[in-house]
């Protein structure tokens, strides 16, 4: 696939925004809790700011995008918007007007750019795609992820450290230009857009609402968010001030444990091809979350061979996860109806997550932070409950295209 040109510089472009990705997930918190001063409920309206546009926006974004002639127009425009928000940050800094309200501001600009980004996405890989090479191409793509989890947050570590924080988003900044300039020689027939009333909010939440298999991933999804964002709100916090890790001791931790999402990339379609496509999905429903148990057990001796380990194994199980139910998700859905279907699941998965982030501010203001993050891995597991009861445990195969 990567000797076809198109595939090619698509795939490169999102190789370098991921890694981009990476650096702000690590550098915006550590701007909270380093420059702002950032504490539990702040961080939790923080992380919820990011994620709000994707409860509010996702399913209207994605009804509108499918009726755009030319999704990938819309990618670049999403990242050349995100350059100019991410290099505000460091020069509001410089100029001693950083605050938390502003930071908070970006965060929710630069997520509203990035759900016009993915919903755009979809549609584009499936003109890019054969249907027999999804879970191929998926690999390919969430392989990209994983390196980016191994080398942006040991970047954004190592950045920080020796930049400060504010500095290192230039680099992510940089990162969303490139994607750009390789979008732009993106040359592919585009799927042509459906009239308004097969693309419209209505068609998708009732298209998703008839599929069973749909149904079922986007619901585990959901759960599965939910307590991982209750994790994701504390986690920097946690580690940083109660374990008194380091910001390049972080980096290197989470860089080190993504390996793991390699493995995981590797082992997606050999495993789908092995055990059937559903198995695949609940495996990674298992495996994503399970390992992060560690993280509220860890101290002593013990912390960092538990945080890495944690890191390892959870990375392996997102990217077996996010392989297998991104091509079940994109075969089961007409090509016309791409954006609107994903608007539909960043609406309820995504939009979940600015819920989780609340509560897990609420929940270590409440309960502390060590309690709240073992809620957090605990519940996490709860999702995959949502499909073995379900005809997605019986998939060996791809599903085909129900009707629209």
């Amino acid at each position: 696939m990567l000797r076809e040109a198109a595939f090619r510089r698509y795939w490169s472009a999102q190789t370098v925004s991921l890694v981009g990705d990476q650096i702000t997930i690590i550098a915006v918190p550590l701007v909270a809790v380093l420059v702002v001063g950032a504490g539990p409920a702040q961080m939790g309206f923080l992380t919820a700011a990011a994620l709000l546009p994707n409860l509010f926006l996702s399913l209207p974004a994605g009804a509108w995008v499918d009726r755009r002639p030319i999704k990938r127009q819309v990618m670049i425009v999403a990242d050349l918007s995100r350059a100019v928000l991410l290099l505000a940050v460091p020069l509001l800094w410089w100029a001693d007007a950083l605050t938390l309200p502003l930071l908070a501001a970006v965060a929710f600009a630069v997520g509203t750019f990035s759900l016009l980004f993915e919903v755009a996405h979809a549609s584009l890989f499936a003109s890019l795609v054969r249907r027999e090479d999804y879970v191929d191409a998926n690999t390919l793509l969430n392989g990209s992820r994983a390196a980016s989890y191994v080398v942006g947050p040991s970047a954004a570590g190592a950045l920080v450290q020796w930049l400060t924080a504010p500095v290192a988003l230039l680099v992510d900044a940089a990162s969303y230009l490139w994607s750009a300039a390789f979008l732009r020689r993106v040359q592919v027939s585009e799927t042509a857009s459906a009239p308004a009333d097969k693309t419209g909010m209505t068609a998708g939440v009732g298209f998703v609402a008839r599929s069973a298999v749909l149904r079922a991933v986007l619901l585990g999804a959901t759960t599965l968010n939910l307590f991982n964002y209750i994790f994701a709100a504390l986690f920097v916090l946690y580690v940083t001030t109660s374990l008194h890790i380091a910001p390049g001791t972080l980096g290197l931790i989470i860089g080190i444990g993504s390996i793991g999402g390699l493995l995981g990339a590797a082992l997606a379609g050999p495993l789908s091809r092995r055990i059937g496509i559903g198995p695949a999905v609940i495996v990674g429903f298992v495996l994503f979350p399970a390992p992060l148990i560690l993280v509220p057990w860890a101290e002593g001796p013990l912390t960092l061979a538990a945080l890495v380990t944690a890191e390892f194994l959870a990375a392996a199980g997102v990217m077996i996860l996010d392989i297998a139910v991104g091509s079940v998700q994109t075969a089961a859905t007409p090509p016309t109806m791409l954006a609107v279907v994903s608007g539909l699941e960043r609406t309820v998965n995504y939009g979940i997550r600015p819920i989780g982030a609340l509560l897990g501010g609420a929940l270590g203001t409440l309960i502390g932070v060590r309690p709240a993050l073992w809620v957090a891995t605990v519940g996490a597991l709860l999702g995959v409950l949502w499909v073995v009861f379900s005809p997605v445990r019986g998939l060996k195969e791809l599903p085909e295209v129900s009707p629209a």
